[in-house]
């Protein structure tokens, strides 16, 4: 069993900065995946970005650019630093890891971009 805890989140202005940050904890053993995804009301949730066990990264082509996700492998924790940020970013953010073929989800964390 995993937990996946988040924070961050907030509001701020059109074409500014945040910053999330989601830990794990639990009976974990090694390096696995994790990332973030974003859900809005009506709307399926969507990648925004992932860090795989050996570091590579996938960002959905909606944030290349000006997302980055990064982790801390000892601390068990990903990060996802947001720049220039837009209304469209608006959402509830939820971390995710994928550990011994069992997807874990956060409880969400809600950005919202004002214009």
């Amino acid at each position: 069993q995993v937990q996946l805890v988040e924070s961050g989140g907030g509001l701020v202005q059109a074409g500014g900065s945040l910053g999330l940050s989601c830990g794990a904890s639990g009976r974990i053993f090694g390096v696995f995946t994790m990332g973030w995804y974003r859900q809005t009301p009506g709307k399926q949730r969507e990648l925004v970005a992932t860090i795989s066990a050996g570091g590579s990264t996938n960002y959905a082509d909606s944030v290349k650019g000006r997302f980055t996700i990064s982790r801390d492998i000892a601390k068990n924790t990903v990060y996802l630093q947001m720049n220039s940020l837009k209304p469209e970013d608006t959402a509830v953010y939820y971390c995710y890891a994928l550990y011994r073929a069992i997807d874990y989800w956060g409880q969400g964390t809600q950005v919202t971009v004002s214009s």
